[in-house]
Order: structure tokens, then sequence, then C-alpha cells
């Protein structure tokens, strides 16, 4: 069953969205700028950030700026591009939201560069400081060296930024043998 919103519910709800999608785009500029005070803008003082591999796996806003402090350490420049996101807002609670956002980045780690196409899989929360990331995770097609990009991309080892070789976590039916249920919450 659909909820019919009144006129200025509706435009509130695209003014959210908006603010959703420019929090999504400043992520990208703090992650590049390594703007480690804008880390706290971007997420909730209980936030998490997670990731599908086990790498990042972050509670509360202080483990996660010492996770991106440390993700920093070893990074030189890099290019977070988001290509789209859809955002569903909680039915029942006007400042609560979901999202899936698609990007890809240029990464540059011990001196070699690294292409990688990620998901994040969001919640957001309206806080007194606009939408802010409540969780996070993060997941992978694939986080490779430019050299081995042709390689990877058609092996089934597509994670290789970590000194191995790593199964990637997506697409899932290919991985996991699992049509991604999550998805159902996001078409329309």
């Amino acid at each position: 069953m659909s909820t019919t919103f009144a006129l200025e519910d509706r435009i509130k709800r695209l003014e959210d969205k908006d603010g959703i999608r420019d929090l999504i785009v400043m992520y990208c500029i703090i992650m590049d700028e390594k703007d480690f005070e804008g880390i706290e803008r971007l997420f909730t003082k209980n936030a998490s950030l997670t990731s599908a591999d086990g790498v990042f796996n972050a509670h509360g806003l202080d483990a996660i700026k010492s996770t991106y402090q440390e993700r920093w350490s070893v990074l030189g420049a890099s290019n977070h591009v988001t290509h789209g996101n859809v955002v569903r807002f909680a039915n029942d609670d006007p400042d609560q939201a979901t999202g899936v956002v698609t990007a890809h980045a240029e990464v540059i780690r011990a001196e070699a560069a690294f292409i990688t196409a990620l998901r994040y899989k969001d919640k957001y929360q309206r806080t007194s400081l606009g939408w802010q990331i409540s969780e996070r995770e993060l997941s992978f097609m694939y986080y490779v060296s430019f050299d081995e990009f042709n390689d990877a991309l058609v092996s089934d080892e597509k994670i290789r930024v970590y000194g191995d070789r790593r199964s990637a976590d997506w697409p899932e039916q290919l991985y996991k043998g699992d049509s991604p249920r999550w998805i159902k919450d996001y078409i329309s």
C-alpha cells in the first residue's frame, strides 16, 4: 500500500534527499582531502563503519576517525567518484533513511596506483547538524593496481590490494550463490 503525502511533505522529502546526496558527495571530498575534522560532520557520534570483507569494523565516532587516520597513513592521493545513489526514507520516522551508493575510486597506496569499484550500504539520521551517516558498510567488486586490472577483472580473485588475492564482495549471485534480497527494499 502506497502512502500519499501532502505537497509540503513531498517537497520536504525532496529537500531531505538532496541533503543526503550532498552528504554523500562531501564524503568523497573529505576522503580525498583527508580532512580529519570533516569526519565528525559525516558520521553520527555512535555510527558504525564496516566492510563486507571484515577489514573495516569501527563503532563510534572515535573508532571511525582512528580507522580513517590509520588508512590515510598508507594512502597518497585519491579520487572518489559517486555514480549514483538510491535513498529510501523510513515509513515511521522522517529522520531516518537508508541508501545504496555506487562509486569508483582511484587511490595511491604504497606508491602504486589502484582502482576500485565500491558500493556503500548506508543508514542516515537527521541530527542537529543535518543528515549524517549512522551506519556504512563498504563492499568491493574489485580493488586492484592498474597493472593488474585486466587480469583481475576476468578472475575470481578481484581484490588484490592487501598483498593477497581475495574474492569480490559482489555481485552476490556470482560469489555467494544467492540473489541479494536487500535489493527489493530499493526498487520503487
